[in-house]
């Protein structure tokens, strides 16, 4: 039995994709954290989401921006501040499309399992590249940084 979307378009069954933290590497991100990426959006599987590992140092986060994807996280370990109230580990947030991220904090560091996805609303697709895999020195943040 064949799937048919609403375009009337016949749909393939795609099989599972399987990884394993431990085998991918750190990468640094844009605001003082480690990101470790299981899966990320690539023009040859759009359908695919951003999901992986964040981790904060002591002293780390990040200030109120706004994104058109949807993400859910899910803190394992430490404490952040997320809009000025504690959150610990057990501790999920869903963000829908589009939305505010309000400002994060970290005394303890600690590390959040996240989702990003395509918005079902506003069509937006996570990204990926220059922001979550930095390469070298982390550029210093401008407006536009905290617009996408």
């Amino acid at each position: 039995m064949s799937a048919v979307n609403t375009n009337g378009t016949l749909l393939v069954h795609q099989m599972p994709q399987y990884r394993r933290p431990e085998d991918m590497e750190w990468e640094m991100g844009r605001f003082k954290n480690k990101t470790k990426f299981l899966f990320h959006t690539r023009p040859e599987c759009l359908t695919e989401p951003n999901a992986g590992f964040l981790r904060y140092e002591s002293g780390a986060g990040f200030k109120l921006h706004k994104h058109d994807f949807a993400q859910v996280w899910y803190v394992i370990e430490g404490e952040f501040k997320m809009g000025g109230k504690p959150f610990g580990p057990g501790t999920v947030v869903f963000h829908p499309d589009p939305h505010v991220e309000e400002e994060l904090t970290t005394d303890t560091g600690g590390t959040i399992f996240f989702v990003q996805y395509q918005g079902p609303t506003s069509g937006a697709r996570p990204v990926y590249e220059g922001r979550m895999n930095i390469k070298g020195d982390v550029p210093e943040l401008t407006t536009s940084d905290l617009e996408r």
